[in-house]
């Protein structure tokens, strides 16, 4: 039977779905590479090798075993199962009495994440459609942020403080909370809805396809949802 490890991930690379861990061996430090492949995971799941899937993360304790890879040229870890995550706990637990939290703004593959400054932990930083993202200067910048969705670990997520939203969306807010409606002019139609332009062609909604209404007609529309991902418009 192959010995199993304990070891820390260091570092993580979701797109190609592979982690690197950090752990000790005869009194060496030694770093051996994982797949977490969420179908790999599945199976290890059904064939009951694991006892539940993870979303894997920085700082996550796992246990695994080690062998030569299939084209024999390093050694890989197998059988990788999340233990637990200290620091990550402490995180969620802060959140709940004070939800604010210092770190970098990094960018990792084309995505932008931040490093939380004590625990070194990176969580995602999704950006809304309206919102101009930070720039390269803003990079490895100290920024101030709050962790959203932390009731699942998986899919927890930072909100950063000083957020920038293009001037179209701050009028579609002002227009939202004084309920006054709006001119949308018609840009495209499907049969699962009319497509407008509700300031500009840089904020967008639609609403339930009607008969005679056609490309370039105008509508008045209110907006009765808005958040930093969707905007919803009803016909007034």
């Amino acid at each position: 039977m192959s010995q199993k490890f304990e070891g820390k991930i260091s570092f993580i690379n979701h797109d190609k779905q592979y982690a690197m861990i950090e752990y000790e061996e005869g009194n060496k430090k030694k770093t051996v590479r994982a797949s977490i492949d969420e179908k790999l995971q599945k199976e290890m799941k059904e064939k009951k090798l694991i006892k539940k899937m993870h979303h894997f993360m920085t700082g996550d304790i796992v246990s695994f075993t080690v062998k030569l890879s299939d084209r024999g040229d390093r050694m890989m870890a197998v059988g990788t199962e999340f233990l637990y995550n200290n620091a990550l706990d402490v995180l969620i637990n802060k959140s709940f009495l004070n939800n604010k939290f210092i770190g970098y703004l990094k960018m990792v593959d084309d995505k932008y994440f931040v490093k939380e400054i004590d625990s070194y932990l990176f969580f995602p930083v999704p950006f809304s459609p309206w919102q101009n993202v930070p720039a390269e200067l803003d990079l490895n910048e100290q920024v101030n942020f709050s962790l959203e969705n932390v009731e699942k670990k998986e899919k927890i997520f930072a909100t950063l403080f000083n957020n920038n939203y293009i001037p179209e969306f701050e009028q579609a807010v002002k227009l939202f909370k004084t309920k006054m409606p709006v001119i949308a002019k018609v840009y495209k139609i499907t049969p699962y809805g009319i497509h407008l332009n509700i300031i500009t062609d840089q904020i967008q909604s639609k609403i339930p396809f009607e008969e005679n209404i056609k490309v370039g007609d105008t509508i008045n529309v209110l907006i009765i949802y808005l958040s930093k991902s969707k905007i919803v418009v009803e016909k007034v």
